[in-house]
């Protein structure tokens, strides 16, 4: 039996729908591409010049900015990484559906404080903050108190990218480890780990991303400055997100340089997601070939 052809109403249907498709994509992707030809073509320039890189003394110079930058997110995502992941853990492998039901479970309590976080602007957490850190414990600014509030900023995401990839974890597998006698602890790091590894680093340098460019935090928390300090928890910080607001508010001769800082910027969360598509492929269970 021959298959019938479509009808022209619904060839209309599929070209219409096709052709919307195309130009929803069109509208994604343009401008998206004419943001990283602008910056190129105006940051390009100092990103080219050695001393963007190596000197910090020098104006223009992004090197201490470099520092600052990797210095408070690696403090950032050294707390928040194993707490995110313990906490998602947690949520899915260890709470008790049962208990959900109470009002005042700490499985709900945990499940809304992390959707609260989720949707805190960065200004409220750095200025939380600066009220525990300044004006509390009558600390002084610095580079950590940075790093503190980009832990608040990170943990939700990493708990939730960790949340779903442990979800898609087939239940089968958890049941035939408990059917050999593995405990559930073993399971967990042995079996359910492993298996949503790669979809964990994903999400893991994702947020690790996402908060490399917060610029409030680095505003409130530490001050500016043109030498190279690569100790968090003593004097003033440069960041690259603090440099770009500082040459900006120079006006028109310092925004090359800003445009400089926003393309090493954009080139180091570039890094950060290509080393994470590299281990997501090598981590994970693999298939024995036969």
């Amino acid at each position: 039996m021959e298959l019938t052809q479509l009808s022209p109403r619904r060839k209309v249907a599929d070209t219409t729908v096709r052709g919307a498709v195309i130009a929803a994509v069109a509208v994604a992707v343009l401008p998206l591409g004419w943001l990283v030809y602008t910056l190129i073509a105006r940051g390009i320039g100092p990103v080219l010049d050695i001393d963007w890189w190596t000197r910090s003394e020098r104006y223009g110079g992004a090197a201490n900015a470099i520092v600052g930058t990797l210095v408070q997110t690696a403090i950032a995502a050294a707390v928040a990484i194993p707490l995110g992941v313990l906490v998602a853990v947690y949520l899915v492998e260890y709470a008790d559906t049962g208990k959900r039901r109470g009002r005042f479970s700490l499985v709900r309590v945990t499940t809304f404080m992390v959707d609260v976080l989720s949707g805190v602007p960065s200004i409220v957490a750095a200025l939380f903050i600066y009220a525990v850190w300044r004006t509390t414990l009558d600390l002084p600014r610095s580079g950590f108190a940075v790093a503190l509030a980009l832990v608040l900023l990170m943990v939700p995401l990493v708990v939730r990218s960790t949340e779903e990839m442990l979800k898609i974890v087939p239940q089968d597998l958890r049941e035939a480890a408990y059917a050999l006698g593995i405990p559930k602890w073993k399971t967990i790091l042995r079996v359910v780990l492993p298996t949503a590894m790669s979809g964990i680093i994903t999400g893991i340098m994702l947020a690790v991303a996402r908060v490399m460019g917060e610029s409030a935090p680095v505003l409130i928390l530490v001050g500016a400055t043109r030498a190279m300090n690569p100790n968090p928890f003593s004097g003033n910080q440069q960041s690259l997100p603090l440099m770009m607001l500082q040459e900006y508010n120079k006006g028109p001769s310092g925004y090359e340089t800003v445009w400089g800082a926003a393309l090493t910027l954009v080139i180091a969360v570039a890094i950060v997601y290509v080393l994470a598509r590299v281990l997501s492929r090598f981590t994970g269970p693999r298939m024995e070939r036969s």
